[in-house]
């Protein structure tokens, strides 16, 4: 059963009103393929192009993303977030692999955020980078790993 539908299976946002607070983390990845042209102008992690620092510039866009995710998805519950650490490299595989770590004490989950940070993280890359290529391509997006609330949960494939 879905928890955005209710009984009349009309979408709604689900009521946490009777929920505990607890504390709750979430972990999302993005990975980004890069071509090797792109690759080859990123040394030392410090990617600067006309647009400004990359990786700095997709840490600032993803976090500000996270803090507005209930903004973007429609029935996402407001969160102040108490953290949320956003981390970016690089591999020999010249993919770009985005974390987002994200914590509240509350009473709904912040799975959606540190998703929305990923993303945005990555689409932050792929648009500061846009000028030397638009071969990139966001691979993938995923949570690693969520506590709190119900269940914990990790990722089959996550390291």
């Amino acid at each position: 059963m879905f928890s955005h539908i209710d009984e009349k299976n009309q979408p709604t946002m689900v009521d946490v009103g009777g929920k505990a607070v607890t504390s709750r983390s979430a972990h999302a990845r993005a990975i980004v393929r890069l071509p090797a042209e792109v690759a080859a102008a990123i040394q030392d992690d410090e990617i600067h192009t006309a647009k400004g620092p990359v990786f700095q510039t997709a840490i600032i866009a993803g976090t500000m993303a996270a803090k507005k995710t209930h903004e973007l998805i429609p029935f996402c519950h407001p969160l102040g977030l108490d953290s949320c650490r956003i981390t970016i490299q690089m591999d020999a595989d010249e993919n770009v692999t985005i974390d987002c770590i994200t914590k509240v004490e509350h009473k709904t989950g912040i799975e959606m955020e540190a998703l929305t940070g990923a993303s945005v993280a990555a689409l932050t890359v792929y648009d500061m980078c846009k000028a030397l290529s638009h071969d990139m391509v966001i691979a993938e997006v995923y949570l690693v790993a969520k506590t709190g609330g119900k269940s914990d949960y990790r990722h089959p494939e996550a390291k």
